[in-house]
């Protein structure tokens, strides 16, 4: 038998709620239950055991001329570094256990509150390898996120409510963001095709005209999906040469988030992609970063 709860609305409460009800052509009641069904399913979502991973070891590259003596998650967007405002996002979603993977310039990341794993290899290894430098930590659920994008409350918000064992956010009006943006072109996005609700291809290397949107550089795991990403990474790690080529990488050190995805949808794992229009940047070029209001 379910709980039973008893909740007390004032008349002039309930007289709102039945003209929003009507303005919305829903009867009153069935509108009363969503809200409170929304409303217990954001206190459960606060009191989840969740697990945020922020992928930022790399050496950026592109942005060299302003990362000399900081990672780029360290740069600053009107006051406040790119890492502050993801741990701040992510915190106002309820995600308070961030661990944060750290390799070139270590010693310029160093907030209070924040688990840190070291790539030793940053140098050497890409992004995939970069994450599982943190699979000590991938007890159970967890958000894993690029450390070079911005994003609103509303897109871990989405990821939150999927409930797939592997998630991965991807924005279907990505060609907006490549407008007027030449050091950063279209082909670039680590595109996406998706047939019957699932993730059936992704890398950089698909053309525009068949994506369907750009997958962000964030994603979800849960308990049985970190589970199945350990295994399979520890079976490529003993099956895969290490200077053999990897899907679109020239080796599993090499490999990109995409190349791992498209290893799991190929194996028959479900990557189910959670859709979202928009609300997040990409940090990639100076260009990027004089837009958003950064200082060059």
């Amino acid at each position: 038998m379910g709980i039973q709860r008893n909740i007390e609305i004032n008349h002039e409460a309930w007289k709102r709620l039945k003209a929003e009800a009507t303005k919305r052509n829903k009867n009153v009641r069935d509108f009363a239950g969503e809200i409170i069904a929304d409303y217990l399913g954001g206190q459960e979502q606060k009191s989840r055991n969740l697990k945020a991973i922020i992928i930022a070891a790399g050496m950026s590259a592109r942005l060299m001329q302003l990362t000399d003596e900081k990672p780029k998650c360290m740069l600053e967007i009107d006051g406040k570094t790119m890492l502050q405002r993801q741990i701040e996002t992510l915190q106002k979603c309820g995600v308070q256990d961030i661990v944060v993977v750290r390799g070139y310039k270590k010693e310029k990341i160093n907030y209070t509150g924040i688990k840190y794993v070291y790539n030793v290899n940053y140098r050497r290894n890409n992004i995939f390898e970069s994450l599982m430098t943190a699979e000590a930590e991938m007890d159970g659920e967890f958000i894993a996120v690029y450390s070079d994008i911005l994003y609103e409350n509303c897109v871990v918000e989405a990821l939150l409510k999927s409930s797939a064992d592997i998630s991965v956010v991807v924005d279907s009006e990505w060609k907006k963001a490549y407008e007027g943006r030449s050091q950063h072109p279209l082909e670039e996005a680590e595109k996406v095709i998706i047939k019957d609700g699932k993730v059936v291809k992704i890398a950089k290397a698909i053309p525009a005209v068949d994506a369907q949107g750009e997958f962000i550089g964030m994603m979800k795991f849960s308990k049985k999906g970190a589970e199945t990403l350990k295994q399979n990474y520890r079976r490529l790690k003993k099956e895969h040469a290490a200077e053999k080529p990897f899907h679109t990488a020239p080796s599993l050190e090499k490999a990109y988030m995409t190349d791992m995805f498209q290893e799991l949808v190929d194996k028959g794992y479900k990557v189910a992609p959670v859709m979202i229009k928009g609300n997040w940047t990409e940090f990639d070029t100076i260009e990027d970063f004089k837009k958003a209001g950064g200082k060059v």
